[in-house]
């Protein structure tokens, strides 16, 4: 018959004395969240007969974060992933009691976002949310911070000075290296067409901005032409994109730098050859793999998700433990990017 587990081989596992095991398990003295862990760890891992108390015990005495999650395009692959990767997220933080609430905007309504985020107050301690840039959201999230909710921007900055801090892309950036792709893979002078998902998008603002301070400096022989505003909305990017073609046959490249990347792969499809026109897009899903895959798409600029869960749930742990930081903070995450060789 085996030998059963004892605190000795806890404490050995766990890389700690038997006294200290012994007070985590007898509760006599309080111990740090981090040292019960480690106890809970070891004991559960050699199956040590009270490893199911310690955790019980361990779990009631970690902090709670009840962390609001506020997306848009329920339905879209891309938020699909980040309400899994968010759950997954949670579901694996050490250090606290986590959980997550869930809402998602119909529109790009300043007004709905700033509803939704505001509706979760009293239900978590801190917001999260892909809301745009308006004074709705930002006078949203100054009633928040007066509740004690801490509030977080995600992909697009908002509120900026006020909300805690932005996680995501350095969008700037991005816009850089989306240019550079389309230079380095074009050899012959002509347009570059630009699409942004609409005015109150700061991110897609930034990055239209780092696009554009990328062909002035690198290839002026290339004309970046008008920005078009495409509501991050399939059938107008669609439309556009084949108005383009039509006008402009020296057509180069095109940046999608917001939603709406299928309709550009749609109208590149009908229209042009494989590799004919540049096209890069934001996010890895379903179509712009298979476009990448294709030669319609030359490259995917990914946001990290699971990363940016990890980082958001540990951000906002830290707030609510520690107290709101006292400068506003920018978290950037290093883009992944995916060439049709990589996927």
């Amino acid at each position: 018959m085996a030998r059963r587990p004892t605190i000795h081989d806890v404490a050995r596992e766990a890389g700690l004395s038997p006294a200290t095991v012994d007070r985590v398990l007898n509760a006599r003295e309080k111990v740090r969240a981090d040292t019960a862990q480690r106890v809970y760890d070891a004991a559960r891992k050699i199956g040590y007969h009270a490893a199911p108390l310690i955790g019980l015990r361990v779990q009631a005495e970690l902090p709670r974060l009840r962390l609001g999650l506020v997306l848009h395009k329920e339905r879209q692959a891309f938020y699909q992933n980040f309400r899994a990767e968010m759950e997954r997220a949670v579901a694996a933080a050490t250090g606290v009691r986590a959980s997550v609430v869930m809402a998602f905007s119909a529109s790009q309504s300043p007004s709905e976002f700033a509803s939704l985020m505001e509706g979760m107050a009293g239900r978590v301690d801190a917001v999260a949310a892909t809301a745009v840039s308006h004074p709705e959201v930002t006078d949203a999230v100054m009633r928040l911070n007066a509740r004690g909710v801490a509030c977080y921007s995600l992909l697009n900055d908002f509120a900026q000075g006020i909300r805690q801090s932005y996680l995501g892309l350095n969008n700037i950036k991005v816009g850089r290296i989306a240019a550079h792709m389309i230079a380095q893979t074009r050899h012959h002078p002509g347009k570059i067409a630009v699409f942004v998902g609409g005015y109150r998008w700061q991110g897609h603002e930034l990055r239209e901005t780092g696009f554009r301070s990328y062909f002035r400096e690198y290839a002026p022989q290339f004309t970046v032409l008008d920005t078009l505003i495409n509501l991050e909305t399939r059938q107008l990017t669609y439309e556009a994109t084949l108005d383009l073609l039509g006008r402009h046959p020296d057509l180069r490249g095109i940046y999608c730098a917001g939603g709406g990347m299928e309709g550009a792969i749609a109208a590149l499809q009908e229209l042009r050859k494989p590799a004919e026109v540049a096209l890069v897009v934001n996010e890895l899903t379903p179509e712009s793999r298979s476009a990448l895959i294709s030669r319609h798409v030359t490259m995917v600029i990914g946001t990290p998700l699971s990363r940016l869960c990890a980082d958001l749930v540990t951000l906002a742990t830290d707030a609510i433990v520690n107290g709101f930081p006292p400068v506003a903070g920018q978290h950037f995450l290093q883009p992944d990017l995916f060439l049709p060789e990589s996927v």
